[in-house]
């Protein structure tokens, strides 16, 4: 076997794997001595006969061309990937042509992206390229040209559940109780829309998740989506069942198939610290005049992710006076949301532009007149500026009534599920004196 691997500093991984089948050769004077009779082999007790002249000859094995691997690096393209293949645009530019959802991932490969070519005397044969734990693309040449497909893996989805009590941290309870730091997280999203995770958590809380472990080839790949969640806090109880529409669209919905979703977020930033609160008798910290503080300001880290929080329609994105650098979203006849003081916009970002909730729009800055990094944002309700903290917000569709009797059978399943691991959690906890 012979394998070049580059250094660890190079740009790319590059591989090379020839197997050759093992010979062994007597001395010249044993062969010419040696009769021709049946040897056996005491490895593996295998007969195998001398061959003769009058035998015929043996055809050759057809070659079998090998599997040659990049992998990319940090700010490599996809042409320097080729050149470290030795294979040249006229090879490889051909298949930036070809009609597949999954062409524009290998015209802008990631870092990490392993490419896979069978090349013959400088010629493409074929090429893989795995675009997730699923989806394989896979592109061959045949008589009249290039053909890709995209090859989607048979994937298991095994039902799992994990309950927890929480005692010092949301974080520390869902870790004991198994749970990857995405399902907690996902937990967190279905939730946030409900519970407060940074005031409302007490010591005590108990929560049942129910979820999906993704499996290809008898191994995990990760964790799946949640099937339903309960939570238990401060005396009351908050639950969300996942629901697939017919048009395949997945939701989140309480008991009674009011969607747990609302139509804003509560916050445009992940992370963030309040830093001003909404006030129309605040004092400018620049100007120090008494000016309505018309919003609400969230100390960030400058580059912090800015996210539109809720669905609608870019009618602003630039300068705007000493807002700095801002985004104004209108959603819908009645709503209208603006992000102030951004270092940068989001790219993309323009009037006109159609956003989804969650969409990242620009990032944190210090623009205007701002004493430091923040975003500043405001939330406006028939044109009049809102509390963004405390200002009711309107829910998202319900499930559809021609849906409900599905969903109703679905939610009364996992209701029965989690009644019986909560029943079981709290018998071992008083039996533990908890």
């Amino acid at each position: 076997m012979i394998a070049l691997v580059t250094r660890p500093g190079d740009a790319y991984r590059h591989e090379r794997i020839e197997v050759l089948p093992p010979q062994v050769s007597a001395p010249a004077d044993e062969q010419a001595a040696a009769p021709a009779q049946p040897e056996e082999s005491g490895e593996y007790g295998l007969v195998a006969s001398s061959v003769t002249p009058s035998d015929p000859p043996e055809a050759a094995a057809p070659a079998i061309e090998e599997w040659e691997r990049v992998e990319i690096a940090r700010g490599q393209t996809l042409s320097g990937a080729f050149d470290t293949l030795g294979l040249g645009p006229s090879q490889w530019m051909p298949l930036l042509e070809l009609e597949n959802d999954d062409i524009d991932r290998l015209k802008r490969p990631r870092a990490g992206d392993v490419l896979e070519v069978q090349q013959d005397g400088g010629q493409l044969n074929a090429l893989r390229l795995e675009i997730d734990d699923f989806r394989t693309l896979q592109i061959e040449r045949g008589p009249d040209g290039f053909e890709a497909l995209t090859i989607t893996a048979d994937v298991e989805r095994r039902p799992a559940f994990a309950r927890g009590k929480i005692d010092s941290s949301l974080f520390l309870a869902g870790q004991e109780a198994g749970m990857s730091d995405w399902l907690i997280m996902s937990m967190v999203q279905v939730l946030g829309y409900d519970i407060d995770f940074a005031l409302d958590l007490r010591s005590g809380d108990r929560f049942v998740v129910l979820y999906e472990e993704l499996y290809r080839d008898g191994e995990k790949l990760r964790d799946g989506d949640i099937l339903a969640v309960e939570f238990l806090t401060q005396g009351r109880t908050v639950q969300a069942f996942r629901h697939v529409d017919d048009d395949g669209r997945t939701g989140y919905y309480r008991p009674d198939g009011e969607a747990v979703k609302t139509a804003f977020l509560r916050n445009p930033l992940d992370v963030f610290r309040i830093s001003s609160h909404f006030n129309p008798n605040r004092r400018h910290p620049v100007l120090n005049t008494i000016r309505a503080h018309r919003g609400t300001d969230y100390a960030a880290p400058p580059g912090t992710p800015i996210r539109t929080t809720g669905d609608g329609k870019v009618v602003h994105a630039g300068n705007k006076g000493g807002y700095g650098r801002a985004v104004v979203i209108q959603h819908g006849a009645t709503y209208r949301s603006l992000y102030a003081h951004m270092s940068r916009i989001g790219s993309g970002i323009r009037v006109g532009t159609r956003v989804s909730q969650g969409q990242v729009i620009g990032y944190v800055g210090s623009s205007g007149l701002a004493t430091g990094p923040h975003l500043h944002f405001e939330f406006l309700v028939n044109g009049v500026h809102r509390n963004p903290l405390t200002v009711p917000l309107p829910r998202a569709e319900p499930v559809p009534d021609s849906e409900m009797a599905r969903f109703n059978a679905q939610a009364e399943r996992y209701m029965a599920q989690i009644d019986t691991i909560r029943r079981t959690q709290t018998a071992e906890a008083t039996v533990d004196g908890d």
